[in-house]
């Protein structure tokens, strides 16, 4: 009697199931016990720590705030690739596929054990996944010999189990995988599910609105030039731009944040969301930029922030000297140096924020507590869903992005960016040249716009709000018909004119001028 082999694509199926079943059923254990534990966002996680800055680059600038919804999509499919090759090696004997999916078990538990914030029970996740998976590919791969001809691929043989066993019908395998099928999606969205059920955003509502001890000064008219096509002075919170290494937002209640100060200070400290609140709550509007921003990049953002001031804080329990790093961690385990000096000046009114625009922090920027630090890029700054903070030094302990190369310390540039008109836009010969400059902490001077390479124009600058905020400009004129470029360079108050010598933004923020082409149309046409 001749050997019963598997056809090619009813192996690679089977395969790509038994993967299946096994992240999905990982993916609901973890969300018993926390999103870490799920082996699929583990092995996300991993991925995004151990990708190269170029990639990572690549991935903000080509698909945005969805960069991270690409990797998964990519990784999905190269665990499911995976899978099918683990069938195809698994034609004629199971042991092969049995091996690799091993392998790929191990990867996911080495994943999970890896986090951060890993906990004992955490590998019980990719664990029990690993005996889904197998025993998933163990059984379909037992009724797909049992129903596949025997002989070569194709052959009319009765079926039959090598060994004499009696032969299944194809439809009891169809049957099999359906069960598979089913039982993998309603497992990975129940998983999904209590990943989500965080109470975050019921502690949230529950805050209501927050009024601040001393509130901001109303924004003066003038702010921004958003009837020509600036951007708002204040952005809305659901625009405010988000960049971070989460695939899962981390939910953390009021009820169980605390904050631990410790390392280099007099007095020890943990704070409660009451010890906070209870404080004098300071209003004030900031705009924050984010390293990856590219030259005319999108990734800036202006809100009204409330919080308490950090240096009353680090006032009080006591900064050791010698302690020039305040090292703070996320509950997901990101961690973030800032220079001490810095933080604990209190012209530079960095805080712990708690409110944007007088809403408390939205889950995804950091409910409850976040860092905000005027004037610094966020990776060195603005740690979110902060619940530890050590002051130690620079030398004793390297940061999540100072560990992958990025700079020690990274100032905010002096940057320009025009919004109006947009790049390859046709518009009439009377529309204004608008857009934004910013220089956190130094304040915008001057605006300077010229046209097809000409002669640099002083451009009208918005009312000033603060030294910590962007400032509008606008440039109105008649353009003549025709294809035309425009390019915008911006001084700040200490008298530095941003260069035209192009910087990527890793290590420490990108430099350049930004220039947008644009049409005019003729009228008589």
């Amino acid at each position: 009697m001749t050997s019963t082999r598997l056809s090619a694509p009813v192996a690679a199926l089977l395969g790509l199931l038994s993967v299946a079943a096994g992240l999905a059923t990982g993916h609901l254990v973890g969300g018993f016990l926390s999103p870490s534990a799920s082996p699929f966002l583990a092995v996300g996680s991993s991925a995004i720590d151990r990708t190269p800055t170029w990639l990572k680059d690549f991935a903000v600038r080509s698909f945005g705030s969805y960069d991270k919804l690409v990797l998964l999509l990519g990784m999905a499919a190269v665990i499911g690739l995976a899978g099918m090759v683990a069938g195809l090696l698994s034609r004629r004997s199971r042991t092969p596929g049995l091996v690799l999916i091993v392998l790929l078990g191990a990867v996911a538990t080495a994943a999970v054990l890896s986090r951060p914030t890993a906990g004992p029970f955490d590998v019980l996740a990719p664990l029990v996944g690993l005996v889904v998976s197998t025993g998933t590919f163990a059984a379909l791969h037992r009724l797909g010999v049992r129903s596949a001809p025997a002989g070569a691929v194709g052959g009319e043989a009765a079926a039959a189990e090598p060994g004499g066993a009696p032969g299944v019908p194809r439809r009891t395998l169809l049957a099999g995988s359906a069960v598979v099928v089913a039982g993998a999606g309603m497992a990975a969205a129940a998983g999904q599910l209590l990943t989500d059920r965080g109470n975050a955003e019921a502690s949230r509502q529950a805050v209501g609105r927050i009024v601040p001890t001393v509130a901001a000064p109303p924004i003066p008219a003038g702010a921004d030039f958003v009837a020509d096509g600036s951007p708002s002075f204040i952005t809305p919170n659901r625009d405010f731009y988000r960049v971070d290494v989460n695939l899962t937002v981390p939910q953390l209640s009021t009820q169980d944040w605390r904050l631990r100060i410790h390392g280099m200070v007099d007095r020890e400290r943990t704070l409660t969301w009451s010890d906070l609140t209870s404080r004098r709550l300071v209003e004030r509007p900031v705009t924050m930029t984010c390293v990856s921003n590219e030259v005319g990049g999108p990734y800036i953002s202006t809100t009204a922030f409330t919080g308490v001031l950090l240096a009353d804080i680090l006032n009080e329990v006591g900064v050791r000297r010698g302690a020039d790093q305040v090292f703070t961690t996320s509950v997901d385990g990101w961690t973030c140096g800032s220079p001490t000096a810095t933080l604990t000046d209190p012209g530079r009114q960095a805080m712990l924020a708690i409110a944007m625009n007088g809403e408390p922090l939205p889950v995804e920027h950091g409910f409850p507590v976040r860092m905000v630090v005027p004037g610094l890029y966020g990776f060195v700054s603005g740690t979110k869903w902060i619940t530890d903070l050590e002051l130690t030094t620079f030398e004793a302990r390297q940061a999540y992005w100072l560990e992958r190369g990025w700079a020690r310390r990274a100032p905010i540039k002096t940057m320009s960016r025009i919004d109006s008109p947009g790049p390859f836009e046709r518009v009439s010969p009377d529309t204004a040249i608008t857009g934004v400059a910013w220089a956190q902490t130094r304040g915008i001077e001057k605006v300077e716009v010229r046209l097809d390479h000409g002669a640099w124009q002083d451009a009208e600058l918005s009312t000033e709000v603060n030294l910590d905020t962007w400032r509008m400009f606008r440039l109105r004129g008649r353009w003549g018909p025709g294809a035309h470029i425009v390019e915008v360079r911006a001084t700040d108050k200490t008298g530095y004119t941003q260069t035209a010598d192009r910087a990527a933004p890793i290590p420490d923020g990108a430099a350049g001028w930004h220039s947008v082409q644009f049409s005019v149309q003729d009228r008589q046409s």
